[in-house]
């Protein structure tokens, strides 16, 4: 059993604990809620800009990778039209 006395002290203490909000720095409610997105969040985020980054690399690097096979296809036919040319002057000469 307690006292009326250690009763009101104890609430005067547990009320004195609880800090007030100081009105000089007052957020707007909405800046006291925003939410800070955590590390992982983060992370994911540096993940997929990475990701998007690399995606593009590779799409250039696959059209380059085409367009070389076209060089590679336009020296082979001149190869083969230039053989073809020679092969007709030989048979040419031949007859």
């Amino acid at each position: 059993m307690t006292t009326p006395e250690y009763d009101e002290w104890r609430v005067r203490r547990i009320n004195d604990n609880i800090p007030e909000p100081s009105h000089e720095s007052s957020q707007p409610i909405e800046e006291h809620l925003r939410v800070v997105p955590s590390e992982l969040e983060i992370l994911k985020q540096d993940f997929e800009r990475k990701n998007a980054e690399l995606e593009k690399k590779i799409e250039h690097m696959e059209e380059e990778k085409m367009n070389l096979r076209l060089d590679v296809l336009k020296k082979s036919l001149s190869d083969s039209q230039n053989e073809k040319g020679e092969l007709e002057n030989r048979v040419t000469e031949l007859e």
